[in-house]
């Protein structure tokens, strides 16, 4: 189970280098057990949960009015898939950075989602310290950064 006084020993708090504050996030999944989940270690990683969404088109409505930092996007999903929204959403937004949030044999929808402009993806089920080293790596891609305390970074 996930224990999240552990994590957050484990995690130094990531935070927007522009004005140090928590990185927001939108979570994106059909399952309220994986969106949970999710939200979880978000808050684990010093992140807030700025919306969820249980479909594509209500993620795309979530973005509009939420604007979060990362997006953690499920693939399949009622109404519409994550493909289909991570495209939407990019093309109105093209500093969008959605991370696609996969189960495992999908490695053609998560290569149709790279294409429409998603910056990576992470694997059901999710392990903490891979999404953390994940959503590091795609705030830092494009210069936004994350700010991680001297002395405490994840090793």
């Amino acid at each position: 189970m996930f224990d999240k006084e552990k994590v957050m020993e484990q995690f130094a708090p990531l935070t927007r280098k522009k004005d140090s504050k928590p990185v927001r996030y939108l979570v994106v999944d059909d399952s309220v057990f994986a969106r949970k989940n999710l939200a979880r270690m978000i808050e684990a990683f010093g992140g807030q949960l700025a919306g969820e969404a249980g479909d594509g088109c209500t993620a795309i409505t979530e973005y509009n009015r939420t604007q979060p930092d990362i997006v953690l996007m499920d693939i399949t999903m009622p109404q519409m898939e994550g493909i289909e929204a991570v495209e939407r959403i990019v093309r109105q937004h093209p500093e969008a950075r959605i991370v696609m949030v996969s189960s495992v044999g999908y490695q053609d929808n998560i290569l149709a989602a790279l294409q429409k402009g998603a910056r990576h993806f992470v694997q059901k089920p999710v392990k903490p310290d891979v999404l953390y080293e994940i959503i590091r790596y795609v705030l830092n891609d494009d210069g936004v950064g994350v700010s991680v305390p001297a002395g405490e970074a994840h090793s």
